[in-house]
């Protein structure tokens, strides 16, 4: 399998182990040729790399912690994480999971396959509970979700929006094997309700119906590049002209069921899904929406009942992701268990694992990063002094989040485990809680201090609503942050990834939210045309660059790339301030994005995923600093040379 990089020459075998491979003409591969070579994809993963290595790590020190603790009665320190062990020892239970079979399922099944009409549904949610019509109030053919208003991020405000599609994006179904994977979809999702005790007969037609409003939701929900466009999200309706547009479903009864209050307005996230509501949802369709509910449901719920469950539903995923075989079960029985427990087991794991040294280090390497990105403000050749200090103002106003919380969010006293019930029973008790906690934030200030990625993460993130950089205990580990790591060789790697969260406060979407969180405009006329200029280059740098099976979308990956470009670009102006290796900065950036993938799991994530490739996130950005050109005398006659005009700088 081939993978083509943007580099001059264009193609870059990253199969081949190629030691002789130079930095001047592929720096991704001159680093990690060797280790490409001798990669080998684990059966139960999709891809090898650093970061699913410190995945690994990560996921071996907590599971080890899990069953030890699982298995002593000593009290433990850290509040609620008594819970996410009972619920990981319900987890790998098969035993008993193996004994109950499909009968967890049963009567939330039955309930949905009752269901003759929208008249009928409008019916029951006038007089009982919607999550007890439907098992999960998620299972119905759109969402609702309580966020911070975007234009005022001190309280809360309803956003509503479509649902998934069956496919992992729009754009999946104009691919050839889009018949291929709705087949292996339709039969794992028969098999699965046959199972379940559903009469063959009746599987099929709720497939065929199923799979009949599958197609037509993809027509109308956003694709991944549109939910790109963040500040689009921001469509505020009244209350009146929202529930207007459902004629047949009775959307004012079921809001007026779920939520704490009436909202003035509603926040539609797709405009065009509620557009097309009535045409969608109405009562000719209703034997569609019942197979598509149907299907949702048995999809999303086969992996809490037994094994053969877990391994039926399995065909789907594999033929997306390449996937050799499941995840075995304790790993599969950690992840449950975090999923609803992230906080309490991120707050163990970075009190464990995140030494105090580091982290103050860490710390001060992103006030370092702060002051560099105010400094390249000022000294910025395109702005105007007004936009400067508005965005100096933006960035001494981050919020930094390092490691762990101090406490937990709320909902975690909420949850609850009974041992005595089924993994499924569990579960879906505490998707009620989750749901009814989340609407209830509607009669509530924004919270602030809530983190959106645990301690136990390998990853970073900024928000722009909050405007603050989260950087959880799980990234602060080899080859990205070690104590005793050169300067240059950090700077590298988490310095780049700290600069890269702080240019999400100014790439394409971030640039439009204030000090605040609040979307706004800061930017004079001239400033914000001169960085759409320059965002279109970020756009086409990228777009339509062959990567194995796929092709990237440069809209789709923008601000990613914005910030990669920023993150590097800063990266090595501090590490000049600190005298480090400008040598180890490249080969160290370069090496914290090995990766290695499945060509399946490739396809998939280019339709969903914001980020580039890791090999490109590698070249592209090296190949628009000059200080790579100094470093490792890259010359015109070189695979990695770029016209200097060329070269997209915008941070």
């Amino acid at each position: 399998m081939k993978r083509y990089l943007s580099v001059r020459g264009g193609v870059g075998d990253l199969t081949k182990a190629d030691t002789s491979v130079r930095p001047q003409d592929n720096l991704y591969l001159a680093v990690n040729s060797a280790w490409q070579k001798n990669a080998t994809i684990p059966a139960d993963r999709t891809e090898i790399g650093v970061n699913t290595e410190i995945d690994m790590r990560i996921e071996k020190r907590v599971l080890a912690d899990l069953d030890e603790l699982a298995s002593k009665k000593d009290k433990i320190d850290v509040p609620n994480l008594d819970k996410a062990i009972d619920l990981y020892k319900l987890a790998k239970n098969f035993k008993k999971r193996d004994a109950d079979g499909a009968e967890p399922i049963k009567k939330d099944l039955r309930a949905l396959e009752s269901l003759t009409s929208l008249k009928e549904l409008n019916k029951g949610i006038k007089h009982t509970n919607l999550d007890e019509i439907l098992a999960n109030p998620q299972n119905l053919p759109f969402s609702f979700e309580v966020e911070a208003d975007m234009k005022n991020t001190k309280v809360n405000v309803l956003e509503f929006a479509g649902p998934g599609t069956f496919l992992p994006d729009t754009t999946s179904y104009k691919q050839a094997d889009a018949p291929k994977l709705l087949t292996i979809l339709s039969e794992q999702t028969i098999k699965l309700l046959t199972m379940a005790g559903v009469n063959k007969k009746d599987a099929r037609e709720y497939v065929k119906n199923g799979l009949a409003f599958d197609q037509k939701l993809a027509k109308v929900v956003k694709s991944t590049e549109e939910w790109s466009d963040y500040p689009a999200c921001y469509n505020p309706v009244s209350y009146e002209d929202f529930v207007a547009e459902f004629k047949t479903f009775d959307m004012a009864a079921a809001l007026q069921k779920v939520l704490p209050i009436k909202p003035k307005q509603i926040i539609v996230m797709e405009p065009r899904f509620l557009e097309h509501a009535e045409e969608l949802i109405n009562e000719n369709n209703f034997a569609e929406i019942k197979g598509w509910m149907i299907m949702s449901f048995i999809s999303d719920h086969a992996h809490l009942l037994s094994q053969a469950f877990r391994e039926a539903a399995f065909p789907f995923n594999q033929a997306l992701t390449g996937q050799g075989e499941l995840a075995p079960v304790n790993r599969h029985a950690y992840y449950i268990a975090n999923a609803s427990f992230s906080e309490p087991m991120g707050i163990y794991y970075g009190k464990k694992y995140l030494g105090a040294d580091a982290k103050a280090d860490v710390t001060d390497m992103i006030h370092k990063m702060i002051k560099v990105y105010e400094s390249r403000i000022k000294e910025n050749t395109w702005l105007s002094e007004a936009t400067k200090q508005k965005a100096i103002t933006k960035l001494k106003a981050l919020v930094l989040k390092i490691g762990y919380p101090d406490k937990q969010e709320k909902i975690y006293d909420l949850l609850q485990i009974d041992p005595n019930k089924s993994l499924y029973e569990n579960e879906r008790n505490l998707e009620k809680v989750v749901v009814k906690y989340n609407l209830d934030q509607l009669t509530q200030p924004v919270d602030r201090t809530v983190w959106l990625m645990p301690g136990n993460m390998n990853n970073a993130c900024y928000d722009p609503q909050r405007n603050d950089i989260t950087f959880p205990a799980g990234i602060l580990q080899k080859p990205f942050y070690d104590i005793h790591q050169s300067r240059g060789q950090n700077y590298g790697g988490i310095g780049a990834t700290i600069a890269h969260e702080i240019s999400h406060a100014f790439d394409n979407n971030g640039a439009k939210f204030d000090e605040f969180g609040n979307m706004k405009n800061w930017w004079t006329k001239e400033d914000f045309a001169e960085f759409n200029k320059r965002t279109k280059a970020a756009i086409d740098i990228y777009d339509g660059l062959q990567y194995g099976p796929a092709k990237l979308n440069g809209k789709q990956v923008v601000a990613e790339n914005i910030a990669d470009l920023g993150g590097l670009t800063c990266a090595i102006q501090a590490n000049k301030i600190d005298h480090g290796d400008m040598k180890e900065l490249f080969e160290n950036y370069a090496r914290s994005w090995a990766q290695k993938q499945r060509p399946e799991a490739i396809k998939t994530e280019i339709a969903v995923d914001v980020h580039a490739p890791q090999p490109t996130r590698v070249n592209i950005p090296s190949q628009c600093q000059d200080e790579f050109y100094e470093t490792f005398d890259v010359k015109p006659s070189d695979g990695m040379w770029l016209d200097p005009e060329k070269r997209v700088r915008i941070w």
